[in-house]
């Protein structure tokens, strides 16, 4: 710009000063009303653009608060399933110790509970009812139980077990079975055990008799484990088809926690198969504990990448976390979508103890819930290197929410120092209120002499 054009704009601003200065008292206070309109008008634009965008940015925590709500409460009711399938499963083994004890009365009280709740275990409620109440010499109580079992459920696999028992009881003489006969049982199974060494071909036919007879479950559960250690041919075959369900779903379960105690590698091959051919929930549980039992990492590795039953993919991830199956959690936890899932894969990190791959999650995961769920599970490893880790995680952190996880990671380690060394420094008054709350909880001398501290200040 010349200096010439500069000064003809400087004078033609003054020029048009000087006009309004001079002109009439109408017209100028009409200019000067122009001007405050127009300079409202603007900055009424200006604030409304920030309303605006003040209102984006609440919508958008709304949404994400919603978002969050709603995973909470399907979390929620997962382990609400998962809790009453675990009350009804220890009922039932409450039940079964019971038995085993020759406490029928109250195991018929326990099976009589499960069965009135009406979960998947009802028709083996109502055998093991029916076979307590037997023991106790009820036997016209003990046949209206099977009666009513069998009606209700005509494709049990608990039909076959029913039936010998109802035959059992009406050939009874009468007179109450009393728990001091068990010693008969006992010294038959020490007999047949005796035999097994000896004379195995003409052993496993009374095996398979008691297996599939009336016997106590201590006496049945005793026979299979005799044929189990036997390691022949034949017993491995008896053994296998129990595993594929040719008796009950306890015999069956059991049949395959020994084919993994037990079992090399054709017993492995054997629960592949049963596992792929099942679409029994319970035994495929079974089948995974059995993988890690005989420390299976590629079957375990195979149902937790292409199991469709998510309930089955969390105990397949937790097996391979007690098999220390790192490597192939670090596989899953790398090609997994699901938030849920990795959530469960870093809880197998914490169960394999490898403390390395939840820093590494717990300092760059990029999905906030998961960086939470992998600073929680650092704080049960009680170790020097997670505690360092979590030191350096709060320093740099500046979520607060990740920040509260850190604190709470501190307090399931019970590492009062650290809590204390935050609490004194700490300028946020939430985060120094969680700390020194999580301190009163801990009886520590640290945390004891800290509060003392407060209280006289």
């Amino acid at each position: 710009m010349t200096i010439g054009n500069s000064v003809g704009k400087a004078s033609a601003a003054w020029i048009a000063i000087t006009a309004l200065l001079l002109a009439p008292a109408t017209t100028r206070a009409r200019e000067l009303k122009a001007i405050r309109m127009q300079s409202g008008d603007s900055l009424q634009d200006s604030q409304e653009a920030r309303d605006k965008e003040q209102e984006k940015r609440e919508r958008e925590q709304e949404a994400r608060e919603r978002e969050e709500e709603k995973r909470e409460r399907e979390q929620e009711a997962r382990e609400r399933v998962q809790e009453k399938i675990e009350r009804l499963q220890e009922l039932y083994d409450d039940g079964r110790e019971d038995l085993d004890e020759d406490r029928y009365d109250r195991a018929a009280d326990k099976f009589r509970q499960l069965a009135d709740l009406n979960g998947p275990q009802t028709d083996a409620a109502l055998y093991w009812k029916a076979y307590a109440e037997n023991r106790m010499g009820k036997r016209d109580t003990a046949l209206a139980t099977i009666a009513d079992m069998k009606r209700r459920f005509p494709q049990s696999r608990w039909q076959k077990d029913a039936t010998a028992l109802e035959i059992e009881v009406k050939q009874s003489t009468g007179q109450p079975v009393k728990p001091a006969d068990q010693s008969d049982e006992e010294l038959k199974m020490l007999a047949i055990q005796g035999l097994m060494s000896s004379d195995p071909e003409r052993t496993l036919p009374l095996l398979e008799k008691v297996i599939n007879g009336s016997g106590t479950p201590k006496e049945k559960s005793k026979a299979l484990f005799v044929l189990a250690q036997s390691g022949s041919a034949q017993a491995r075959e008896i053994l296998g088809r129990i595993a594929r369900g040719q008796t009950n779903p306890d015999l069956q379960r059991k049949a395959v926690e020994y084919l993994g105690l037990f079992g090399g590698s054709e017993a492995r091959k054997t629960l592949a198969e049963v596992y792929a051919s099942s679409s029994d929930a319970s035994v495929k549980h079974a089948i995974l504990r059995s993988y890690m039992i005989g420390g299976d990492h590629e079957h375990l590795f195979a149902a937790a990448k292409s199991e469709k039953d998510e309930s089955l993919r969390r105990e397949a991830i937790r097996q391979l976390g007690l098999v220390h199956g790192t490597s192939e959690l670090e596989q899953l936890y790398q090609a997994e979508t699901s938030t849920d899932l990795r959530r469960d894969i870093l809880q197998a990190f914490f169960l394999a103890g490898d403390s390395g791959r939840l820093v590494k999650a717990a300092q760059g995961e990029k999905d906030a819930d998961l960086r939470r769920a992998a600073i929680r599970n650092l704080g049960l490893i009680h170790s020097e290197d997670s505690g360092k880790a979590l030191q350096d995680i709060y320093a740099k952190e500046a979520d607060r929410a990740v920040k509260a996880e850190v604190l709470n990671a501190y307090f399931l380690q019970g590492n009062a120092k650290a809590l204390v060394a935050i609490a004194r420094s700490e300028k946020d008054p939430e985060l120094k209120k969680t700390a020194v709350s999580k301190l009163s909880l801990m009886h520590s001398k640290e945390g004891t002499d800290y509060l003392m501290e407060l209280l006289q200040k």
